[in-house]
């Protein structure tokens, strides 16, 4: 290929990515295809080699910077009060065994969860470049269909309750990380204790206030603040393992092992704190979409692990030599720099419960299109990147949890006792689901599968073992939201199919439509029509009802069915899916991924550049205002049944949901028993 071939297909490219690729995966994409085409053709100019080279070099560097600060703010705010934890609130002396112990038991977390599991493995199971727990679950989804699983209720059960436990994170990051934060106010001088709670409610009522603003105007801060976080945490702990040098001999896992068989069931129990070295890692594989694998990858290897470790072994190095150290963290800095300390670790933990609430609001639209949420509003707060959402509701909902939880506990400390739980179950089950990903859609055989599978189950499970005894104190708080949140789930995906099946009893067919209007020839009134149909084969109930009773219909009939596809995104190429027939009625069907918007002024437009319809300037839809009693023969409890009636009468409309204009509205009542 030519290098004046090359400019001409460039922009074409660039098009097709920015529509139907992830922002971070299309851009690893492009500097994959560009060191491919500089690998092959030693026809190109050495000029424009160097300069795209340069160019996929700068790409690489700028997502890894990103990624620093949006996928590694949670791991990264770990150190304020993981090692403190560890023996604080667990009885532990600060002799040199024990603190080595310790160590080791964090050093060989982040490398077996984070680097191996996670960063090695877990990564390559991604969705159309998205990752995450339900990105797991869509790739199951094709093969429990065809029955491959005597039990598929148990995989999907699986994914939403992992994705349920999300919630619980999300709740309890924003609160524990602000607060332990604002608690540096207390080694600057502890007559400034009083303020510590007062400031953290003030903080996260501001961070949670600012969300509809989105992330698009101050997302390019938050990775060079994140790498300077990064850069100063490391080189407090280079200087003191230098003081120590014989902290390092925590990096072998001997140490660890050690540990274990000297306390036994308590030792055990001490990886409910070390736990909260890896509480970030489930949030890493959901923000992978937004940067891809490979700047993910190259920033954890190369800034976040070397001063992670750096830091975690310069507060054991401090430990060792002051044993009376009550923040290990924030003393290992000098008194002169303390204040500015403390300033940057709140500004860094802002940044940590922004990712957290984000991934709430993509988690929550990934739902609704998979069918599991109630449909609710969903405001874009950036042009260039299609993750970028906001969910009212949800921000407001974990606003007042957080609030509730900085009130109810009072100190990182106590909030400790909360977290961790939430976060190891889900680890559990992603590990469950990853060997069933490798054994369906990879086709590993079960020698290569369960062994690995079993090695991680056997790491997430002794976490989890050692959170189960923080229910009493304060972890029953995470697992009761997440039992919350999935039943929500349940009731609206079982009270969503049975009022669909209530539906398509009173539906006919579109076929029975058209050859109903051949015959008796009612009234054609000039225009275009919309109705919004669930399937596409049949007419909605408002279509039948409006020909009962008004006796006439448009010239021209549009019945959109909207259907939500397994992939994160569907091409645009391939999204709608057009059929006209006679006497005015056109199908359209549009199928969109779930991590996409459904935009109806698309799909029409698409119809019209086919040719298969001219719309006029003000067509008119026709949505159906439905009226739901708890009084039929469904197979639901009447507790569930109201908890979904309530759910759908206080969802926003589809007049709403799709922004249809007002005045080209027409809503028909319809009542159904459940």
């Amino acid at each position: 290929m030519t290098a004046p071939k090359l400019a001409q297909e460039r922009p074409e490219r660039r098009r097709i990515d920015r529509e139907e690729v992830p922002a971070g995966a299309a851009a690893e994409a492009a500097i994959t295809r560009t060191i491919e085409l500089h690998g092959a053709d030693a026809a190109l100019e050495p000029e424009v080699a160097k300069e795209e080279a340069a160019r996929a070099r700068g790409t690489l560097l700028s997502l890894a910077v990103g990624a620093a600060g949006i996928v590694y703010g949670d791991i990264g705010t770990s150190p304020l009060y993981a090692l403190r934890e560890a023996f604080t609130g667990y009885g532990l002396r600060p002799v040199p065994a024990d603190v080595l112990g310790v160590l080791s038991l964090i050093v060989w977390a982040l490398v077996l969860v984070v680097s191996v599991k996670y960063i090695a493995f877990i990564m390559r199971a991604d969705n159309g470049g998205e990752g995450g727990i339900l990105a797991l679950l869509t790739l199951l989804l094709p093969d429990l269909e065809r029955g491959r699983s005597r039990r598929p209720m148990l995989w999907i059960g699986a994914g939403l309750f992992g994705a349920a436990l999300l919630y619980g994170d999300g709740v309890i990051t924003p609160a524990i990380s602000v607060l332990s934060a604002v608690e540096g106010l207390h080694v600057v001088s502890p007559a400034l204790q009083r303020f510590v709670v007062p400031l953290t409610l003030a903080i996260l009522v501001s961070l949670f206030a600012i969300q509809r603003r989105g992330t698009a105007r101050v997302g390019r801060v938050f990775g060079p603040v994140m790498v300077l976080w990064f850069v100063v945490i490391g080189a407090m702990g280079a200087v003191e393992v230098a003081r120590h040098p014989g902290v390092l001999g925590a990096l072998s896992p001997v140490h660890a092992a050690s540990f274990l068989v000297r306390h036994s069931w308590p030792g055990l129990m001490v990886l409910g704190a070390v736990i909260l070295v890896v509480t970030g890692a489930e949030a890493l594989y959901a923000d992978m979409g937004h940067f891809g694998a490979r700047p993910i990858r190259l920033v954890w290897f190369v800034l976040v692990l070397p001063c992670l470790l750096l830091n975690y072994l310069g507060q054991g190095s401090l430990l060792l030599r002051a044993p009376a150290t009550q923040h290990p963290f924030f003393e290992l800095a000098p008194a002169r720099l303390l204040l500015p300390l403390v300033a940057l670790a709140t500004i860094t933990t802002v940044i940590a419960s922004q990712a957290l609430i984000s991934g709430a609001f993509s988690l929550t639209r990934q739902l609704m299109h998979l069918g599991y949420a109630p449909i609710l509003t969903v405001l874009h707060t950036s042009q260039e990147q299609e993750g970028q959402v906001y969910v009212p509701i949800v921000n407001w909902l974990l606003l007042a949890a957080c609030l509730l939880l900085v009130v109810g506990f009072g100190s990182s400390e106590r909030l400790a006792t909360a977290y961790g739980l939430a976060v190891s179950a889900t680890m559990a089950l992603t590990t469950v689901l990853f060997y069933r990903v490798a054994r369906w859609r990879w086709g590993w055989s079960r020698i290569a599968a369960l062994p690995l599978a079993l090695l991680f189950l056997l790491v997430d499970l002794s976490f989890l073992t050692a959170n189960v005894v923080k229910l009493p104190h304060g972890g029953w708080v995470p697992l009761v939201l997440a039992i919350g949140v999935y039943v929500v789930f349940v009731t609206w995906r079982r009270g969503r199919d049975q009022l669909i099946a209530l539906r398509s009893s009173n539906m006919a067919a579109v076929e029975e439509m058209v050859a109903r209007v051949a015959a008796e020839r009612p009234a054609r009134t000039p225009g275009t029509g919309i109705f919004l149909s669930p399937s596409a084969d049949q007419i909605p109930d408002v279509l039948h009802h409006y020909v009962e009773r008004i006796r006439s219909l448009h010239e021209q009939i549009i019945l959109i069915t909207v259907r939500a596809a397994d992939a994160a995104r569907v091409p645009a190429a391939e999204r709608v899916e057009i059929e006209r027939l006679e006497h005015g009625f056109i199908t359209v069907v549009a199928c969109y991924g779930y991590m996409q918007s459904v935009a109806l002024q698309d799909v029409l437009r698409a119809c019209e550049r086919k040719g298969v319809c001219r719309l006029p300037e003000s067509p008119t839809y026709f949505l159906a205002r439905e009226r739901l009693r708890p009084t039929g023969a469904g197979r639901m409890a009447r507790w569930r049944k109201r908890i979904f009636i309530f759910m759908h009468h206080n969802a926003p409309t589809m007049q709403d949901f799709f922004a249809l204009p007002m005045p080209q509205v027409l809503e028909l009542g319809v009542q159904h028993e459940l």
